[in-house]
């Protein structure tokens, strides 16, 4: 999740964290322009034990998923792992979203540094093992927000980052070039779809957990998320 400035106010990003949380939102689908058209994504919202200093509990926003139980899809991963186990036949049928509020979990957060932006990203989400959370109650859903300005801790759903067709410098994702592990070298688009997938199942979630990364993994981890989503756009 990408910080940033708006009105004036300052949104300080959700500090690292190990610990319990609890899912305070299914956001509305939006909207967002890629070079391939339109894509709809929705974004999971978490309160977590961390308080900001006015004892308003932290949010962490997860990246964006496309609307899609595809076996493959970063949804029904990010599901699996929270829920430790894969969904039923009857929830692949069907799966109501907002089943999910209320729901706890066991969050790790860690910061990225990019380029002068902070980042706190969910580097896992799994099943809440022991102790306890509930929501404060003081979130306010988006979709119920009538005054967002007048609403406490108003959220906006970030628009860069993740939710890009395109790298970072604005190239096609399949021009990029690998510089990690054995394809080192190779553009993406030479790759099989599947060696694709690898890098985006183990490199890319290791990468977001760095401190630091450099000019190329910043445009690798672009990439990857960009065809992730072209990956993960099948509907329900």
């Amino acid at each position: 999740m990408k910080l940033t400035k708006k009105n004036g106010n300052t949104f300080t990003p959700h500090p690292e964290y190990t610990g319990p949380a609890v899912c305070v939102d299914v956001t509305p689908l939006k909207k967002i322009t890629t070079k391939y058209g339109e894509r709809e994504i929705f974004r999971l919202v978490f309160e977590t034990t961390a308080l900001r200093a006015d004892g308003s509990p932290f949010l962490v926003w997860s990246s964006g998923f496309t609307p899609s139980l595809h076996e493959k899809a970063s949804f029904r991963k990010f599901l699996r792992a929270w829920m430790g186990r894969d969904l039923l036949s009857a929830e692949q049928e069907e799966f109501d979203t907002d089943s999910l509020l209320g729901k706890t979990a066991q969050l790790v957060i860690v910061h990225a540094d990019q380029d002068g932006s902070l980042f706190a990203n969910i580097a896992a989400c799994t099943p809440l093992r022991t102790g306890s959370i509930q929501p404060s109650g003081r979130y306010v859903r988006v979709k119920d927000r009538q005054d967002k300005d007048s609403q406490f801790n108003r959220a906006v759903q970030p628009s860069g980052g993740s939710t890009s067709e395109e790298s970072a410098d604005g190239k096609d994702w399949k021009t990029v070039k690998v510089h990690v592990g054995r394809h080192s070298g190779i553009e993406l688009r030479d790759l099989e779809k599947s060696a694709v997938e690898s890098l985006i199942e183990r490199w890319l979630p290791e990468a977001k957990a760095k401190a630091k990364t450099t000019a190329d993994d910043r445009r690798l981890m672009a990439a990857l998320e960009a065809a992730q989503e072209e990956f993960d756009s099948i509907p329900y």
